[in-house]
């Protein structure tokens, strides 16, 4: 979402990923490791069941995992064709420049696919995306008015689903008025939803798309880096995706999920600075642990995985 300056560098120290005992062991079970996060949750992917939670139901600011929901209303647009053409505009370009938004890096007169804008979207966190979709997805004769009418969008669906406690006031998570606002348990269900389709899945499980020159990248890497692949990540056994989020309001997020040892689970982390340390071992408690997942991934001070600004 928008940048700050400097360095963010994500450090595991050790043993802090170790658990007694987890939810798929036989001995009795143990209470989930503690985390850093403001606002936490960790749900069972196929029942929604709530494994473990902290202060799940405050409302917060959410930076960029509101794209997942961009995301989803474009997606769950009846007949969606994936190949339409989209037409990059100067007005994109400039929104990020302003907002010192993260970015796609979208070539101003290209003409991408909205496929391409949705892995623009989900992998570089591309805010120039964002706004590209909002303004293709959006009725009205101007682009204030299509962009609101999908922000609009986006409440009447997190209306549908059922989350109360979540309000937008922006398509990518750079919030005009300081509203726009969701909690953990709420953007646990709205991924729980998204991961149930077919394309959603997909994107959100890439460590890199080709741009196909819509882009001045030629390739993006995905900033969640439990997928990414090492030395540059975690490359978490069983990862599947999902969102990562970058805000001053919101400090750093993560909506993460994986399957492993038969079992799929979907977590939510919100302002918290050890946003992958957590992930990792709360995954290792309900998943159980295997060799290269958290306990193993371990790096000291001298070796930080740098973070993705996002």
């Amino acid at each position: 979402m928008r940048r700050t300056r400097g360095a963010i560098a994500v450090t595991v120290a050790t043993g802090a990923l170790l658990v007694a005992a987890s939810p798929t062991s036989s001995a009795a079970p143990v209470a989930a490791p503690p985390v850093t996060a403001a606002g936490s949750i960790l749900i069972d992917g196929t029942s929604g069941a709530t494994l473990a939670s902290k202060d799940a139901d405050t409302q917060r600011q959410m930076a960029s995992t509101t794209k997942i929901m961009t995301a989803q209303v474009v997606m769950r647009t009846p007949d969606l064709n994936y190949d339409q053409k989209v037409t990059i505009k100067q007005e994109y370009a400039d929104y990020v420049v302003r907002e010192g938004a993260s970015s796609a890096h979208l070539k101003v007169g290209a003409t991408a696919t909205v496929r391409q804008l949705l892995y623009g979207l989900m992998l570089p966190s591309g805010c120039d995306a964002a706004y590209a979709l909002a303004d293709t997805f959006g009725k009205g004769a101007t682009t204030q008015a299509r962009t609101a009418d999908f922000i609009a969008q986006m409440n009447a669906k997190a209306k549908a689903l059922g989350m109360t406690k979540t309000v937008y006031d922006s398509f990518d998570g750079i919030s005009p008025t300081g509203n726009n606002l969701t909690t953990a348990r709420d953007l646990a269900k709205l991924t729980k939803y998204a991961m149930s389709g077919v394309a959603f899945p997909k994107i959100v499980a890439a460590t890199t798309y080709s741009t196909g020159g819509t882009s001045t990248d030629a390739t993006w890497g995905n900033s969640n880096l439990l997928i990414r692949e090492r030395p540059t990540g975690y490359a978490y056994p069983g990862a599947t995706g999902v969102k990562t989020g970058t805000g001053t309001a919101a400090g750093k997020c993560l909506v993460y999920s994986a399957t492993r040892n038969g079992k799929t689970v979907i977590g939510v982390l919100l302002n918290d600075e050890e946003r992958y340390a957590d992930a990792m071992k709360l995954m290792d408690w309900a998943l159980g642990s295997t060799a290269g997942s958290g306990a193993a991934l371990q790096r000291g001070n001298t070796d930080p995985i740098p973070d993705v600004l996002d």
